[in-house]
């Protein structure tokens, strides 16, 4: 399926040229993200040579995609925008809300009863507001996305971190918050600190039981899971074109697990072939046409230590399969290792479950590969002792692999195929006996293995590999099963090995599809009724949180001093809360539930300033909220770590939380709380967090003169009398400090134009004005500032000319009605 194919021709006709004037004023050859960074700056970002890691800097991406339970939040900010329909391409997937428990067929309708109040708004919205939508079933997002919508050389963002799939098909993709979606939706500037860039040479070829997968975890292992914060990183050299449009998505998508912005590769012919199999042969002929622009300059490849801050050199015949955790996706170990280190750490060898599939390693290839390991089962007289579940990450590569006679091959070794969507990968997984919290080991092909979040067991040790190795290990049953050496006993008593899997990159007779589950969106939306019942508890109208005070923050209560990680699933747990995601009172019951209290060793157990017991974290936030009285959480390294979810910061921001104090943050949720209001600190001694003690009131001083670079203090009040103050840094621009004065950045948009409605106080001027965020400027009244707003946002879209049409009759009338 083709979409957006003249937008596609538009940008690139344009990339040359302005790939040209960017190398002039850098002066230097240009790696393929700087090219792409380069070509999307917004109309209003002057040239220049941009720091790496410092300069904050406007982009204007092609496109935007939500997944269902980071898009309510995100529509419903953008509802309130006034804006009759979104500026860029943009699309609404719905995979988050379906529990994997029975089957595919059944979970899907259990799934459509369930949720039908919140896909019917998303579905609604979207044909409002000129949204794509794909419904319940139809796949998960990022899969969705590279089979539809990435192409080469693009530039999109998206509300879930492992948006960077997309870099498979060399674009930069990025992860962000819902409030970011609603700039790009509403034809503002997205700003984003230029990154640095690092730079992976892969040499070789992967061979053997060695998968892309492999890569990246033991990239996680190199780099851990904050190595990568700031950066993209970029793959070049002949082992990246050897390998598969899809492995390279494979990798893209786990380097969220880094903490990178994006990682990407130069275009090849194994993205060409992709292009064309998934029925974009027309993208691929553009994008031959202008392929020197779609990879990094020869010289950057040539010397790369020249043009990356970091450079990182694998060879793929050598590299040995991996298998990291658990409980973070960075403790890296070779699967020769792998035994010694359970028996070492404790970690149960017997496996109880091999999960494959999810948006990190779904394609027909990783399929494939599996399925031909499945086929030997029957063939060596074996059976799996493990229980075995495959999550396709399409309808379309789900039908073609049933087609192909795969799903068959599986259901004879016992296994269990769930619906199109995230299921386990996300904790949307209802596993039978998670509930008695027993420890235990299970492996998958997924990207993410924190402590809780596959079933809800703390004590469930989850292992990420390749598919191939999960399907493997399933087989056998054991952890510390190696299939490059080890033998197995089949039924008959035999000792029989695994040969290496095979399969094919690409499907030989095409892909295919009855229904892919799109619904396209109204030509006309103005006529569609959203509606949200006031009294449901899946879906809330955001009303917008209090500006600054205009003083310095006093008597501040420690909500919580986590320890150790802290990542968004810490902070916001998915899994059953995930229902909640549209309203956000509800949801912010779960606030902070799975972080660990640095006082007591507890999860979700702090102590109430106000009694002196220990009580639930929201319980007690709420406490502090009702009466009036502001809190802080302290945390440790790389806060905030995984999912993109803007709830984690505006869960605490609902409740009364003033600032989120801590040794280091992940970028996207040190954004977040920017976005909303929030005072995102970092020690500027790390050695503070120490003298954090439980009882301590706070006084967060310096903001009367809040300024860029400048640091702010955090006078500490111990109850013994003793006060201690300490500096801490921050990262805040001019543009992000408005944004905290105005008590969030939407605050911060609306904020922009009071005078202008007030001297045109029409009826239906009066109620947009009445709504929590902006609606586009250049509704604005008064002919002169219409003219002036027109001139700066209205250029070259046709959809631009129709707002200049709009907002020169809204002027004239309004004249009209003034005389």
């Amino acid at each position: 399926m083709v979409f957006d194919l003249e937008m596609i021709k538009k940008l690139y006709a344009a990339i040359p040229g302005r790939i040209a004037k960017a190398r002039k004023v850098v002066n230097k050859p240009l790696t393929l993200s700087e090219k792409i960074l380069y070509t999307h700056l917004h109309t209003d970002q002057k040239l220049e040579n941009f720091g790496r890691g410092k300069s904050y800097v406007d982009f204007s991406p092609d496109r935007v995609a939500m997944q269902d339970a980071t898009a309510q939040m995100a529509l419903l900010q953008f509802m309130s925008a006034g804006i009759p329909k979104v500026a860029v391409p943009s699309t609404v997937h719905c995979d988050h809300l379906i529990v994997a428990k029975v089957d595919a067929q059944n979970d899907l309708q259990i799934a459509n009863s369930e949720s039908r109040e919140v896909f019917d708004f998303l579905s609604s919205v979207s044909t409002k507001y000129g949204l794509g939508f794909w419904k319940p079933g139809a796949g998960i997002i990022h899969q969705v996305v590279l089979e539809n919508y990435a192409f080469p050389g693009g530039m999109m963002i998206g509300t879930d971190s492992h948006t960077v799939n997309a870099g498979g098909l060399g674009m930069v993709a990025i992860g962000v918050g819902g409030a970011d979606a609603v700039d790009v939706m509403s034809d503002m500037p997205w700003e984003l600190r230029f990154p640095k860039l690092i730079g992976i040479k892969l040499t070789g070829k992967l061979n053997g039981w060695t998968a892309a997968k492999d890569v990246i975890l033991k990239v996680a292992g190199i780099l851990t899971v904050k190595g990568g914060t700031g950066a993209i990183v970029e793959y070049f050299g002949e082992g990246a074109t050897s390998m598969s449009c899809t492995g390279k998505g494979t990798i893209c998508n786990m380097g969220a697990e880094i903490g990178a912005t994006t990682s990407t590769f130069g275009y090849d012919r194994s993205m060409e072939r992709y292009l064309t199999a998934t029925g974009r042969g027309e993208v691929a002929k553009l994008a031959n046409k202008i392929k020197e622009h779609l990879t990094g300059d020869p010289e950057v490849y040539k010397n790369p230590e020249k043009y990356f801050d970091q450079v990182i050199e694998i060879n793929l015949s050598e590299l040995e399969p991996y298998i990291n955790g658990p409980f973070t996706p960075d403790l890296a170990t070779p699967i020769s290792k792998m035994k010694e280190a359970a028996e070492k750490n404790g970690w149960p060898l017997k496996v109880e479950v091999g999960l494959i599939g999810s948006c990190t390693n779904s394609s027909y290839e990783d399929i494939s590969r599996a399925a031909s390991l499945a086929k030997q089962v029957a063939d060596k007289g074996l059976k799996t002792k493990a229980m075995f579940t495959i999550t396709p990450g399409s309808e379309q590569v789900r039908y073609t692999i049933e087609r192909d006679g795969f799903i068959e091959t599986f259901n004879k070794i016992g296994a269990k195929v769930f619906a199109n969507a995230c299921g386990p990968c996300i904790g949307m997984w209802s596993r039978v006996g998670a509930e008695r919290k027993e420890r235990n080991t299970i492996i998958h092909s997924f990207n993410r293995n924190f402590q809780s979040r596959n079933d809800g067991n703390p004590n469930t040790c989850a292992f990420v590999a390749s598919p191939e190795i999960v399907t493997a290990i399933a087989i056998a049953g054991n952890l510390g099963f190696n299939p490059i050496t080890d033998m197995l006993t089949n039924e008959q008593g035999q000792q029989v090995k695994l040969n290496p899997p095979t399969g094919d990159e690409l499907p030989t007779k095409g892909f295919d599809v009855k229904d892919p589950g799109f619904i396209a969106p109204a030509k006309d939306g103005s006529k569609v009724e959203v509606k949200v019942d006031p009294g449901s508890d899946r879906l809330q109208l955001l009303e917008p949180f209090k500006a600054w005070e205009k003083t310095d923050l006093t008597r501040l209560r420690l909500l919580i001093k986590a320890k150790g990680k802290c990542t968004t699933d810490h902070i916001s747990m998915a899994g059953k809360w995930l229902k909640y995601r549209g309203h956000l009172d509800n949801i912010s019951n779960n606030l902070l539930i799975g972080a660990t209290n640095f006082y007591n060793e507890k999860i979700n157990s702090v102590r109430n300033g106000l009694t002196g017991h220990y009580d639930e974290v929201p319980i007690v936030q709420r406490a502090y909220k009702a009466a009036g009285i502001g809190a802080i959480v302290v945390g440790d390294e790389n806060y905030g770590e995984g999912s993109s979810r803007e709830h984690a910061a505006m869960e605490p921001r609902h409740l009364g939380v003033r600032a989120i104090l801590v040794k280091s943050f992940a970028r996207i949720h040190e954004t977040n709380l920017k976005k909303q209001g929030m005072l995102a600190l970092t020690f500027a001694d790390k050695a503070d967090y120490d003298k954090i003690r439980e009882d301590d009131i706070f006084d967060i001083t310096g903001l009367m003169s809040f300024a860029p670079e400048k640091q702010l203090t955090v006078v500490i009040h111990h109850s013994d009398g003793k006060i201690e103050r300490i500096l801490v840094n921050h990262t805040y621009n001019k543009n992000q400090i408005e944004w905290f004065k105005a008590g969030s950045a939407l605050n911060a948009m609306a904020k922009m134009k009071p005078k202008v409605a007030k001297k045109a106080p029409t009826k239906k001027l009066a109620a947009k004005r009445a709504k929590p965020v902006a609606k586009i400027p250049a509704t604005k009244i008064k002919k002169k500032v219409a003219k002036k707003v027109v001139k700066k946002t209205a250029k070259k879209s046709s959809a631009k000319k129709a707002i200049k049409k709009s907002a020169k009759k809204v002027a004239k009338k309004a004249t009209k009605k003034k005389k």
